[in-house]
C-alpha cells in the first residue's frame, strides 16, 4: 500500500519527476510559502534540502510541513552529519505526525565546505545504518531500542547514490547495500556524462536492482559554461565532459541552452531501461522547473 503520492506514481510505473526546494537562510515563511505555490504541480515531490552545502538554513523538518500546507508534497532530507541516532528517531516521528510521508537519507556535505567549517560534524550513524533504523520503526513497530511504537511511521524511505565517484564499480555494490537496508527510492547525482551513467545502469540491472528500487536520475539546468567549470573543479564526485563547457561556452544564450542540454538529457534519460524518473536540481534557478517539465515533456 502506498503512503504518498510519489509511492503511488513510482509503483504504479508512472514516470516520476521530483525536484529540489533549498529551504531560506532566515525565517522567511512567506517566501517559501510563494514559491511552494508557483512550483505547485511542476513535480510529484519536492525535496527540502537539510542544510545544503553545509549552510545554515530553516529545518528541513520545519520547510517541508510550511510545503505540505501549501498542497505541495514533500521529501525531507535528513543528514548524518547533523544528528545522532535519538535525534534521526524524533525528528522522523514529529515529521510523520505532521504528515510528512517521503524521507530521504543521506551523509550531507562534508562541514568543511560550509560557511561554519570549525561546526563538529556527528556522523554516529551512516547513511545505510539511518535507513535500517527508519526502516525498523516502520516495519516493525518498534524504535532501535527495541521499545514499540504504538503508532509507528508511515514512511516511503529514500537514498542517493552518486554514479560519478571512484572507484566506479563501487558504485553499483553501495546502491545495493542501500536497497537491502530499506531504500525504496533513489534519487542520483547530476547527470552530465551519459555515457558513464548507462555504464552504471548497466551495473544496476546486472545486479537486478532496477526491479528493487526506484532510480530517478538527477538533471541541472546549467546557467553558463563556468558553472560547469565550477561542478567539475569543486563538487566532488562531479564528471562534466569538455563537450558540455564547450556547447555552453559557445552558445550565444548560455541559458537557453543550459535549458535545452537539460531537457535533452531527461529526453534520453527516459528510454534509458532502468531509470524511474528524474530529479531536478536547478539551484537558485527554481523559476525554470515549469519550463524544463513542459518541454520535456514530464509534468505531472
Amino acid at each position: 500500500m502506498s503512503v504518498s503520492r510519489l509511492q503511488a506514481v513510482l509503483d504504479d510505473g508512472r514516470f516520476g519527476v521530483t525536484a529540489e526546494i533549498g529551504p531560506p537562510r532566515s525565517c522567511d515563511e512567506e517566501g517559501l510559502r510563494t514559491l511552494a505555490r508557483r512550483l505547485k504541480g511542476c513535480a510529484h515531490a519536492f525535496n527540502l534540502t537539510d542544510n545544503q552545502g553545509a549552510n545554515v538554513r530553516m529545518s528541513s523538518l520545519a520547510a517541508s510541513v510550511l510545503c505540505l500546507q501549501e498542497g505541495l508534497e514533500p521529501v525531507m532530507q535528513m543528514t548524518c552529519r547533523d544528528r545522532n541516532r535519538l535525534a534521526m528517531q524524533s525528528d522522523v516521528i514529529g515529521a510523520c505526525a505532521l504528515g510528512v510521508r517521503n524521507v530521504l537519507c543521506i551523509s550531507g556535505d562534508h562541514q568543511v565546505l560550509g560557511n561554519q567549517p570549525q561546526a563538529r560534524n556527528v556522523y554516529d550513524l551512516d547513511s545505510i545504518q539511518q535507513l535500517m533504523v527508519l526502516r525498523r520503526m516502520r516495519d516493525e513497530a518498534v524504535n532501535w531500542a527495541g521499545e514499540e511504537l504504538s503508532h509507528p511511521p508511515q514512511l516511503y524511505l529514500g537514498a542517493a547514490a552518486n554514479p560519478f565517484a571512484d572507484p566506479f564499480e563501487f558504485r553499483a555494490l553501495r546502491l545495493a547495500k542501500k536497497v537491502s537496508a530499506g531504500a525504496q527510492f533513489v534519487q542520483t547525482q547530476c547527470v552530465l556524462d551519459l555515457e558513464r551513467f548507462d555504464r552504471f545502469m548497466r551495473l544496476v540491472r546486472e545486479r537486478g536492482l532496477q526491479d528493487r528500487v526506484h532510480v530517478l536520475a538527477g538533471v541541472i539546468p546549467l546557467r553558463s559554461h563556468k558553472a560547469a567549470l565550477f561542478m567539475r573543479d569543486r563538487i566532488a564526485g562531479m564528471r562534466v565532459p569538455h563537450s558540455v563547457i564547450d556547447r555552453l561556452r559557445q552558445a550565444s544564450d548560455p541559458r537557453e541552452e543550459g535549458i535545452r542540454l537539460c531537457v535533452e538529457t531527461i529526453e534520453a534519460l527516459r528510454g534509458m531501461e532502468g531509470v524511474h524518473g528524474v530529479h531536478i536540481t536547478a539551484i537558485a534557478w527554481e523559476e525554470v522547473l515549469p519550463r524544463l517539465v513542459q518541454e520535456a515533456g514530464v509534468r505531472p
